[in-house]
């Protein structure tokens, strides 16, 4: 077993002391895994909550056909599998590591006993849990409302929004991989190379360096929303 490393990177575990967080790091179970590799299976009985303490993972979903789904990547300072902890139920999802990763497992018990005993995480895992409504319901009505090219205009908006500047640009970086934005908008590799280039044509996006630059975040913004309208 991997000797207990420190929980003090994890933001929902930020209102307690150190000697709290370090209390229950050597309560949670280590491991380390390598690229590609999976942390959680969907179809395990583990219940365990999961700090990512170093890396990236990413959650993913698979068809019956064995097609992709990408809900979302979590970097270092986040946690996983609250869900399962908290109802008890199966998991909605498999949880893929990207890079190298370190992470903590809590078990369903201590984890309840943390949110129960300590306001601030309740509302933090509260917080969280509205974030994933909102954003499944986003999704939903994409699907539901937009074809293919505009669900791969609203993903780009999506990626590309946290590095917005006052100057109606954005860059996403690195630059993302054809393959992870099909399957976050249920659409092939094809046609996000083709939405690619044509916004590129448009001069809307350009590589820069490694990322992706988002030369009018607005006028993209509008593309979107226009067939949301109709």
């Amino acid at each position: 077993m991997i000797e207990a490393a420190s929980l003090d990177s994890i933001d929902l575990l930020a209102p307690l002391t150190a000697d709290q967080r370090a209390n229950l790091a050597k309560q949670c179970s280590w491991r380390h895994f390598h690229p590609q590799e999976q942390v959680i299976d969907r179809a395990s009985d583990s219940r365990d909550v999961c700090f990512i303490v170093e890396g990236r993972v990413r959650v993913v979903n698979y068809s019956l056909s064995g097609r992709e789904v990408t809900f979302d990547d979590v970097e270092a300072g986040g946690y996983l599998g609250e869900l399962s902890a908290i109802d008890g139920e199966a998991r909605s999802a498999s949880i893929v590591a990207l890079t190298e990763v370190m992470v903590a497992f809590m078990s369903p018990r201590l984890f309840q006993q943390v949110v129960t005993q300590n306001p601030d995480i309740a509302w933090g895992v509260m917080t969280r849990l509205a974030s994933i409504v909102r954003s499944a319901t986003g999704r939903i009505m994409d699907l539901s409302t937009l074809g293919a090219n505009n669900r791969v205009h609203a993903e780009l908006l999506r990626l590309a929004k946290p590095t917005l500047k006052t100057d109606n640009t954005a860059a996403i970086s690195p630059i993302p991989i054809h393959s992870d934005i099909a399957a976050r908008v249920s659409t092939t590799r094809e046609t996000v190379a083709r939405v690619l280039g044509d916004l590129s044509r448009d001069k809307l996006v350009i590589r820069q360096d490694n990322s992706l630059l988002v030369r009018d975040f607005a006028r993209l913004e509008e593309m979107v929303e226009e067939v949301r309208g109709d």
